[in-house]
């Protein structure tokens, strides 16, 4: 409301108007002194603002941007003859008057949530039982959902009306069907004739979490296209139908496939900024304009929905518990957040990522040294839901403790949960202060004694920096982001002043080193920022285009070309065999480089190729990969010694014989009698994240065949097993050669599940040959 407010003053000024803003709250850029032409610091009540409206003998009053509040205002002004600048009085009170506008959308057929008002106990039981459980409680004429809440039973009922009761009612509590579906955000600026929608939004949270302490997703990344249209409709003909001049915020709920109107407020919403931002639409600034008698259609905007962004954005609440200690923190109809924060990204979960990370959320993932804890404790009616969390949890390692009913339900699914007591007891406090639970999940009921145990127990978390969710909703997209691997480097820094208005078209060529297949990007222009983020959605199999990495081609100031190249989590590789071949293929192929012997500058120093050339295209490449580091430092690795060669060590429960080095990449080698007896994907991650290697290690599993003959598999770090590694050979070919199995100065082929390599390892170094292939060339949108 300030930013509204803010942004109006500047708008009316700029079209020649004196402004004086009525404000009483000191920290909002509104009442800086240079903001509007006269500050009036005074309550918002009819009587403070009617004397300054004597004073200032205004053309007009604007309502619209001070929230609830300043909306309230609208009848008094209006008796008194006051000219409301934009949406009339009367449509304020369409939209304010709960008669009024059930009437309005009975006119139109449009649904909505069913309720009454009552006004003693025995009232709210009846319409309760008649709706159905569970209902939302609430008095009438709330701001931010003051004392709403979901009930499930008469119990529930009985202590909330008592309570409510005893403070005494001129006006009725409203109940309503409570129906847990999808809640949308859709806000729109009206000239009375045309409909502009800059946006809708979809909440993370399901109805019965107050809109500000959702988490909001724009653009909604769910709905069909259908349902889209339908949302555009409906809102055009409410925004048409209340003679709105300027901004309307309407919330909507979709269950089991249908639309319902939640409610509609005729002035800005706490989106309104977060949606001006991120879609360009200068919603205060024509609202303001609109206000004072111009068209949609003079001012450059057309009808309808504005436009499909190449970004999604996330507004995530921030909460000031950490402060406000005593304060219950359990999400509900009742709005708690302070703030907000905005994360910006390609798609939701990157989006969401930087929003949660922003919001103070510290996404903490297990990882096979560090062991990950959750605490669960739900109600009754969320048992047959926290079953999906616990198991998407406990897929990704993390270890559970559950109340003792959550418990029961958890350990159906024969997933290990270790029972603990009421929240009240000491056991969850020494579990958190040692370090074993680092997110609660509670949802437990809102209204009876545990509250206050939550409480005590929200507060000891806060202090040591544990994130505690009370939604199922919010909790379960926690999840999916620590998922997906987002980190802060492998996400797109957005410049919010500087945002694309449409997608890069990206061209790229799907090329193959022995089975490796990479997406190759010439970004010699630089037009890539953030490889790190393109790995992580485009090397995806299944909703990418599926990749063992991304490779750049690049300028280079110390050799002919230069090569990045990222893993498919992100992270980027010093050096790769297998993807350097691709490289120089697609850059003799291409005519950017003609001559058949190449140098390629990568992070572990510049590579010297031979390609050899048939038909005019590179099919086989030589790479000159240095000499091995056997230094334990240089790999690294905190193993003693001055080289790791057949070194008896423990990986996890079982005494492997290692051998250590560096070609680029660090690797470790072990030799076995069956290749394809190994469980890659139970051993593999034990050896990337055991403890002897800080930064991990690539691991290849070699059998000897013979002398001249290896045969390997390998976990990389970062991708898993892949269908062949070119350092992870040199690597296996140096071990061989070191412990004797395999000649020095000879080809030695090593057989990967992806193809053949061929190795020579001298004193001078190792020579790498392998086949490079394009298998396809496209474009994509990012």
């Amino acid at each position: 409301f300030d930013y509204s407010s803010v942004h109006c003053v500047w708008t009316l000024k700029e079209l020649g108007y004196e402004v004086a803003i009525i404000n009483n709250n000191p920290e909002t850029v509104s009442t800086d002194y240079d903001t509007a032409d006269r500050l009036y610091f005074e309550p918002l009540t009819s009587e403070d603002v009617m004397n300054i409206i004597k004073v200032e003998k205004p053309v007009g009053v604007v309502v619209a941007f001070g929230g609830q509040t300043a909306i309230k205002l609208t009848k008094f002004l209006d008796d008194n003859g006051i000219k409301i600048l934009g949406t009339s009085a009367d449509g304020i009170d369409l939209a304010e008057d709960r008669e009024r506008f059930d009437a309005l959308l009975e006119k139109f057929g449009f649904n909505r949530p069913k309720g009454t008002g009552v006004m003693t106990k025995e009232e709210a039981f009846e319409a309760a039982h008649r709706l159905g459980y569970p209902v939302l409680l609430r008095p009438s004429y709330v701001i931010g959902g003051q004392n709403m809440t979901i009930t499930h039973n008469d119990h529930e009922v009985e202590v909330y009306m008592d309570r409510i009761l005893a403070q005494g009612i001129e006006n009725p509590v409203l109940v309503d069907k409570y129906m847990a579906g999808t809640e949308i955000e859709v806000d729109c600026i009206s000239d009375g004739e045309h409909v502009l929608i800059p946006g809708i939004m979809q909440h993370i949270e399901r109805a019965g979490v107050h809109s500000g302490d959702s988490i909001a997703v724009y653009p909604a990344f769910s709905l069909s296209d259908r349902m889209v249209t339908h949302v555009c409709e409906v809102s055009r003909k409410l925004a048409l139908s209340l003679g709105t001049k300027g901004l309307v915020n309407i919330q909507y709920l979709i269950y089991q496939n249908e639309l319902y109107v939640i409610e509609v407020n005729p002035r800005a919403a706490r989106t309104s900024p977060y949606i001006a931002k991120v879609t360009g639409v200068p919603m205060v600034d024509l609202a303001s304009k609109i206000m004072t008698g111009s068209g949609l259609l003079e001012l450059g905007y057309g009808e309808g929905l504005y436009r499909r962004p190449p970004y999604y954005a996330v507004k995530v609440p921030v909460f000031s518990f950490e402060k406000l200690t005593e304060v219950n923190s359990y999400l509900g109809p009742e709005m708690k957040s302070t703030g907000e924060v905005l994360g910006i990204g390609r798609t939701v979960n990157e989006a969401l990522y930087k929003g949660l990370r922003a919001a103070g959320y510290q996404l903490k993932a297990p990882t096979r040294t560090q062991s990950i804890g959750v605490l669960i404790s739900v109600e009754d009616h969320d048992y047959y839901e926290i079953v999906g969390l616990a198991k998407k949890l406990d897929d990704m390692g993390f270890r559970l403790f559950a109340t003792s009913g959550t418990a029961e339900v958890i350990s159906r699914l024969g997933i290990d949960v270790t029972v603990v007591g009421s929240l009240k007891e000491s056991e969850i406090n020494t579990l958190m202060e040692s370090g074993k639970i680092s997110y609660i999940v509670y949802t437990g009921a809102v209204l009876d004694s545990t509250m206050d145990d939550f409480i005590n127990l929200h507060k000891r978390a806060q202090q040591l920096s544990i994130a505690c969710l009370t939604s199922l909703d919010t909790a379960n997209a926690v999840a999916d982001i620590i998922a997906t691997g987002f980190n802060e480097y492998n996400t797109e820094l957005v410049d919010i002043n500087n945002m694309r208005e449409k997608r890069q078209r990206i061209k790229f060529s799907k090329m193959q080193g022995t089975g490796d297949d990479y997406i190759l990007i010439d970004n010699r222009d630089g037009a890539i920022v953030c490889p790190e983020s393109i790995c992580v959605n485009m090397c995806d199999r299944h909703y990418g285009i599926g990749a063992s990495g991304v490779v750049l081609l690049e300028n280079s100031e110390i050799a002919d070309l230069k090569m990045r190249v990222f893993n498919t989590d992100g992270t980027e590789s010093a050096m790769a065999g297998n993807s350097i071949r691709c490289l120089v293929k697609y850059a003799h192929d291409n005519g950017i480089v003609s001559k058949d012997e190449v140098t390629v500058e990568t992070p572990s120093g510049v590579k010297d190729l031979r390609l050899y050339v048939v038909g005019g295209e590179v099919g086989t490449v030589s790479v000159e990969m240095g000499k091995p580091d056997f230094t334990p430092a240089s790999i690294p690795c905190d193993l003693p010694g001055e080289r790791i060669l057949n070194r008896e060590t423990r990986i996890g429960d079982i005494n492997y014989n290692i051998s250590c080095v560096s070609v680029g990449n660090p690797h470790c080698v072990v030799f076995v009698d069956r290749v394809d007896g190994v469980n890659m994907k139970q051993i593999g991650p034990m050896f990337e994240h055991a403890k002897y290697f800080p930064e991990r290690i690539n691991t290849e599993f070699v059998r000897v065949v013979n002398e001249y003959t290896l045969k390997m598999r390998v976990w990389e770090r970062g991708n898993g097993e892949t269908m062949s590694c070119g350092t992870g050979a040199c690597a296996a070919v140096v071990a061989a050669c070191e412990l004797g199995y395999c000649p020095k100065g000879k080809d030695i082929t090593v057989k990967a599940p992806g193809g053949d390599i061929v190795i020579n390892y001298t004193d001078e170094g190792i020579t790498l040959s392998g086949n490079a292939r394009l298998i396809f060339e496209g474009e994509f949108r990012y």
